[in-house]
């Protein structure tokens, strides 16, 4: 087993289950559309954070050379994959907790969710500045798809409008698949 497999045996645990745990949220809430309403929001939400947990994930391979094995990789890599378990198992509440429409739901968690998301990015990105200091993150891929994720997020945190959250949302989701595009 080589110091990635055994680092990243921990890494991809978490991050297989926070995918999980998204995807169940999701699909306990589909069983319960019938009663319950979904709302744009909350489904960008789930998708922007599966997404996320994906290119977390793409960039864990990326950085496979670089990683030490050491308590300080283990234990960051294992608090990172453990804010994204958590801020997944926020989106959608357990069960159908009585709700008959989940936009108070995402009122009330989007903030911590959003908040962990960019903690866990801000992380990556310290990460790979250090790790790699040539890497080109100062261009304009970087700018377009690296640094307009923190106002984007920002945005979609702490604005009241659910316009402009929906808007910041779609927005985030784009830069996924092009950023892949123009990779």
């Amino acid at each position: 087993m080589s110091g990635f497999e055994f680092i990243f045996s921990l890494m991809g645990l978490l991050l297989g289950l926070a995918l999980a745990e998204g995807l169940g949220g999701l699909s306990r809430a589909l069983k319960a559309s019938h009663r319950v309403r979904i709302g744009w929001p909350t489904a960008l939400l789930g998708i922007f954070v599966s997404c996320d947990v994906v290119s977390f994930w793409m960039y864990g391979w990326a950085l496979r050379d670089q990683l030490p094995i050491s308590w300080p990789v283990m234990f960051g890599g294992f608090l990172i994959t453990g804010v994204y378990y958590i801020c997944a198992s926020l989106i959608f509440p357990d069960g159908d907790a009585g709700l008959d429409d989940l936009d108070g739901h995402f009122e009330r968690n989007r903030r911590k969710v959003l908040g962990g998301i960019m903690l866990c990015n801000a992380a990556l990105l310290t990460v790979t500045i250090l790790l790699f200091p040539g890497y080109p993150i100062f261009n304009l891929r970087g700018l377009l798809f690296t640094w307009s994720f923190f106002p984007l997020a920002l945005l979609a945190m702490l604005v009241k409008d659910r316009r402009i959250i929906i808007a910041a949302l779609l927005l985030l989701i784009t830069t996924y698949p092009a950023s892949a595009l123009t990779a």
